[in-house]
């Protein structure tokens, strides 16, 4: 597998990463994703080198995609806790969700091998507050449920959840990672 930083261009492809994860989860009794995620917020965040595409080679269409920042909001992580050194893993998301291929492992654990070699601790996530089996599948890679925010602000994802930042070999390989 390569893993490769987002460009302007793979807008279209995000949005659509997006609409067919809302149409699985939906599908499955989910309002999860049921919203339109601002473009500019999504170039802000590729601009920033913090979307990731991942591709079965060079040559085909990407499989999933991440957003890794360092970002913790405010509404879902303390202060004290923000001020830790975290990776926040952001809109993971499979072309085909539920396959049980491992791929969303695999990007987990190069997200936490990342975020180790970058000095961080944690590698911490949400999830929507409602998905019980998404709670459940992060609770079995390692994650540890911190707290769920009931707030508006939260806009139903307050489910948080974190685990060590540890570096180890995936089978992802970065093309053109300048690190971050």
């Amino acid at each position: 597998m390569i893993i490769r930083r987002a460009s302007s261009a793979d807008i279209p492809r995000l949005r659509q990463f997006r609409t067919d994860a809302a149409a699985w989860l939906s599908a499955r009794g989910s309002d999860q994703w049921s919203t339109t995620y601002p473009d500019e917020l999504l170039l802000a965040s590729i601009q920033a080198g913090d979307v990731y595409l991942v591709h079965q080679d060079p040559a085909t269409d990407p499989v999933a995609t991440v957003t890794l920042d360092r970002q913790a909001d405010p509404v879902l992580w303390t202060e004290a806790e923000a001020k830790e050194p975290a990776f926040y893993v952001h809109k993971l998301t499979l072309a085909k969700p539920g396959r049980g291929d491992g791929l969303g492992a695999q990007l987990l654990d190069w997200c936490s091998d990342h975020a180790a070699r970058a000095g961080a601790t944690w590698l911490r996530l949400d999830a929507w507050t409602t998905n019980t089996r998404l709670h459940t599948y992060y609770e079995r890679l390692g994650f540890r449920h911190v707290r769920t925010v009931d707030a508006p602000e939260a806009y139903g994802s307050g489910w948080v959840g974190q685990r060590p930042a540890r570096a180890a070999g995936t089978a992802l390989s970065v093309l053109g990672d300048q690190g971050k």
